[in-house]
């Protein structure tokens, strides 16, 4: 997002309206180095007041391993459990019989997905993308690192497209597609963005859904449903269905959906899944049974113990929500105490993340700024391909994992960083 948006004014005598007095931000900035802090807002991780939400998982099966005849103990059942399968379509908004239930990382799931496409095509080894002259991927930015981390590592030329309020601007994603054949797939986090926090339109799902009509064959949509059901509004925001837009056009094929429970119950011991249509499902089934005998059944029964049906989900995540919210609330009112008319932020309805945008050429400053006080932050430009942000301009916070307090005071850091930043380039 360019920095030609003005921030709005503010309407207070508060911190941001003073000004920026470079001596005095320098010694403000010395005293916080002096405060030997060792805080961190670099990722998105659950607190653990979060985890402990799902420690009835621990013990919850009572030593009952047997679920419709079969051993949770043993080998076997690719697919996953039918509870388990009926789980994943919920928090994918897909059916039952499309979804395949793995281990703890959605990553996994895509990484595999994306090594099918790349190195053994979706139709037979001659379908691979890695028969074309180049590997072309899509990705919206500012986007989620580990996408472009996953491309990057399977040899793919990113394509950024920028992303908007309503997800990723589909004038720029049509106009690619119809121009390069060698465009073989797109990233997206359809809801909450990772990391603005952007949700998908009605009319960006709809379009979404026809580009499988108008790529090369072989085109697939990596829908990571990372934040599906991560609300933090007291009513959950409704988002329209990409499976059904895709029935419609006759392009199932064309998208892989994903989820976790990374951030529903234990990050590192959830589930995750992965729904697509019968001739994706079926590149997929065979090479996972290459990779894996059968995933973790015991896991799976455990968290459909705990999570049973839609309204104890639901209750689940209200209760996340009334964890992270505080943290939320503080990190943006620093900002808009220290920041208003000098950056932008983004004000989040659900997901972990927020982001900021500083004047142009700035980010690497602050966050280098930061570090120096005891603030970690992630590098600027994680959330753009390669790690190169053309603006240098954005910077990914994470508030969920610290403690409130600690909240509030990375933020007065990362505000006197940005305010300093600010007032060096003035001087220079």
């Amino acid at each position: 997002m360019p920095f030609d948006t003005p921030a709005p004014e503010s309407t207070t005598t508060d911190r941001a309206s003073t000004p920026l007095d470079l001596e005095a931000l320098e010694a403000a900035h010395a005293a916080l180095r002096a405060q030997d802090l060792a805080l961190d807002l670099t990722r998105g991780k659950p607190s653990p007041d979060q985890l402990a939400l799902s420690d009835r998982l621990d013990g919850i099966l009572a030593g009952a391993y047997r679920h419709d005849g079969t051993d949770l103990r043993n080998y076997g059942g690719i697919d996953g459990l039918p509870a388990a399968k009926r789980l994943g379509a919920v928090l994918m908004d897909v059916p039952a019989e499309a979804v395949l239930v793995g281990g703890n990382a959605s990553l996994e799931m895509m990484f595999h997905a994306m090594l099918v496409g790349t190195h053994f095509g979706w139709d037979g080894p001659e379908s691979a993308w890695a028969n074309r002259p180049s590997v072309k991927v899509i990705c919206p930015v500012p986007g989620y690192d580990r996408h472009f981390t996953v491309s990057q590592r399977l040899g793919h030329e990113m394509v950024p497209v920028p992303m908007l309020d309503d997800g990723p601007d589909m004038d720029v994603v049509d106009s690619i597609v119809a121009d390069d054949p060698d465009v073989a797939a797109m990233w997206l986090v359809p809801k909450h963005s990772n990391p603005t926090g952007a949700i998908c339109s009605d009319e960006v799902v709809a379009r979404i859904a026809a580009l499988g009509n108008r790529a090369r064959r072989g085109f697939r949509i990596i829908w990571d449903n990372a934040y599906a059901v991560h609300d933090l509004t007291p009513d959950p925001i409704p988002m329209a269905s990409l499976w059904a837009a895709c029935e419609e056009a006759g392009t199932t094929e064309s998208v892989i959906h994903v989820a976790s429970t990374s951030k529903i119950t234990f990050a590192g011991a959830g589930l995750s899944f992965l729904a697509a249509g019968p001739d994706t499902l079926t590149a997929l089934r065979q090479h996972l049974s290459a990779v894996t005998i059968g995933p973790d059944k015991v896991n799976q029964q455990r968290h459909v113990m705990l999570l049973p049906d839609i309204d104890a989900l639901r209750a689940h995540m209200a209760r996340h929500a009334a964890l992270i919210t505080p943290k939320v609330d503080a990190t943006i009112a620093a900002l808009e105490e220290g920041l208003t008319g000098l950056a932008r932020w983004t004000t989040l309805r659900g997901g972990y993340f927020v982001s900021l945008w500083t004047p142009p050429g700035l980010a690497t400053e602050v966050v280098g700024l930061a570090a120096e006080a005891g603030v970690r932050l992630t590098p600027a430009g994680a959330a753009f391909p390669l790690g190169h942000d053309p603006e240098d301009s954005h910077i990914r916070l994470a508030p969920s994992f610290p403690t409130l307090e600690e909240v509030r005071q990375a933020m007065d850091v990362v505000v006197t960083c940005v305010r300093l930043a600010i007032a060096r380039s003035r001087a220079a």
